[in-house]
């Protein structure tokens, strides 16, 4: 094991410098102004919205970008050649994105055979179940362009960095916007009565009648027994937000496990970071799972609306799970961390240490089985899970392994994001607040200051109402991030090494000269 690890990590240091992307796996593991009114409601996907395998789409090709660029099989391979490496945007004389978003996207200098990244942006629409509630929603709502009699619209935007192939990144790009749909169905209703929502759902004959988010004592006379007093006070109130989130998180996860169904009739090889935000009734929903990032620019201030998942931010859970199953290490990990690899004759010896509880350090006597490698291990972007892969949250992986081992690595990855929530309606918004989300390529080499910067050093010089200047931002980002290619590779304007990665980013418009409804 010992040889196989080494193996695995001079790979990775070789591949770390190439340029290559430290948290793929190994090869060889295999509105102010209101946004725009909504289109007509899209057609559904065929079959029951409730399976995980209702949608269906065209086979998979060798590549693809995202629709909404309208590539042409020109502009297309421009798009895939690593040597120059050209930036592509929706062109200005096509359909724009909804709400003037801004986006541009880049190919890696060669770490894999295509651009891995994907993308979507679109507004979908949520029709409502057909029940009854005891408080039912007035007819005509207060004019929100997201609401209709029918059901509401949601805005959304998600980049997915994929990773050992495209495969999971381009149907997670193609899908997850359609499980958010089906599992916000049931809250339509819901989320439009301003009363508390109901804590329980009870079908019958196609009506549900709900159940008051309060205790029964305070409906009626019934007399309840002393022994249920305590129980039912103790009844939670569960927000709004909280019922959208919950719907995002549930999305996640059925998402993972189509992709786990699927993998092998849609080819979806690999896995893929996953950044997604829905707009909804006047909230922002970022929901991360990978080490992509989002910031809110308000006012020249920095908002973080996501923190990246790797083994150095999750050693706390990865190293508990590896000490309630220590099976899944495969007897060949220890969930211990130390400072540094232990060396056969330290045996005996106290050496630095910390377990699944620990914040900070302790000393222990070594013992011969903290003599195997480390579940988690390395620094920074060179930190790795099981010598792996850089980042533990994410869509896909079902089949990734230790390297030349039978070690899965599925059971410590999660589908789950975590997701945040920023309220338009609690600030005032101008034409140059944004919300900026990047995959990896774009954060690796440029900081969210420096980031803040070249998002108002071009939004200068564009008037607050060209809808172009989102995207020139967008554009920007990705070209300084890119750098521009010299002798020693590409280089940033201070001739540091630039993101031999894929860059991938939306530009979100925030606010303009008005008031958010």
């Amino acid at each position: 094991m010992l040889g196989r690890v080494r193996s695995a990590m001079a790979q990775l240091v070789g591949g770390l410098g190439s340029g290559g992307n430290p948290s793929s796996p190994p090869p060889a593991a295999v509105p102010a102004v209101p946004p725009p009114a909504p289109p007509p409601p899209p057609p559904a996907p065929p079959g029951p919205s409730s399976s995980t395998s209702s949608y269906r789409e065209p086979p998979r090709s060798s590549f693809s970008r995202p629709a909404f660029l309208q590539l042409t099989p020109e502009e297309l391979q421009l798009a895939d050649d690593h040597t120059g490496r050209a930036v592509q945007s929706p062109r200005e004389n096509r359909r724009r994105l909804p709400w003037s978003t801004g986006y541009a996207e880049v190919i890696n200098a060669g770490k894999s055979q295509h651009n891995e990244d994907q993308a979507c942006c679109e507004a979908v629409f949520v029709e409502r179940r057909r029940y009854q509630r005891s408080n039912p929603v007035p007819k005509e709502s207060s004019g929100d362009l997201e609401v209709c009699s029918k059901g509401l619209y949601f805005y959304y935007w998600g980049l997915f960095d994929g990773h050992a192939g495209s495969g999971a990144a381009v149907v997670a790009s193609k899908l997850l916007h359609f499980h958010i749909r089906d599992q916000l169905r049931d809250l339509v209703d819901i989320l439009l009565d301003p009363s508390l929502p109901p804590i329980c759902l009870q079908e019958s004959s196609r009506t549900v009648s709900a159940e008051p988010n309060k205790a029964p004592l305070a409906e009626a006379d019934t007399e309840v027994p002393n022994s249920a007093l305590p129980r039912f006070h103790m009844e939670k109130a569960v927000s709004h937000e909280s019922l959208v989130v919950g719907a995002i998180e549930n999305a996640f996860k059925l998402m993972d496990k189509q992709i786990e169904q699927e993998r092998v009739t849609r080819l979806t090889t690999g896995g893929c970071c996953a950044l997604a935000v829905v707009y909804l009734l006047g909230k922002f929903y970022v929901a991360n799972a990978g080490d992509s990032r989002a910031i809110v620019i308000r006012n020249g201030e920095i908002i973080p609306m996501s923190r990246e998942f790797t083994p150095e931010t999750e050693r706390q859970r990865l190293q508990f799970l590896g000490f309630l199953k220590p099976e899944l290490l495969g007897n060949e990990f220890t969930h211990l961390e130390f400072p540094r690899r232990i060396q056969h004759k330290e045996l005996g010896k106290k050496m630095l240490y910390r377990d699944q509880n620990m914040n900070g350090w302790a000393y222990k006597r070594i013992e011969e089985d903290d003599l195997k490698f480390p579940l988690v291990y390395g620094e920074g972007k060179k930190a790795r899970m099981m010598a792996t892969i850089g980042v533990t949250r994410g869509l896909g992986d079902h089949d990734l392994k230790v390297y030349s081992s039978n070690i899965h690595i599925k059971p410590f990855l999660s589908c789950i994001p975590e997701v945040c929530t920023y309220d338009l309606t609690q600030y005032e918004h101008c034409p140059d607040d944004v919300l900026v989300l990047g995959t990896d390529g774009l954060w690796d080499v440029t900081s969210n200051r420096e980031v803040a910067n070249i998002v108002f050093d071009v939004l200068m010089r564009y008037e607050p109402n060209d809808p172009c200047r989102y995207t020139m931002v967008a554009q920007e980002l990705v070209v300084r991030s890119r750098g521009v290619l010299k002798e020693r590779g590409w280089r940033l304007a201070n001739d540091k090494l630039g993101s031999g990665d894929d860059i991938s980013v939306f530009v979100i418009p925030l606010g303009g000269p008005g008031n958010y409804t």
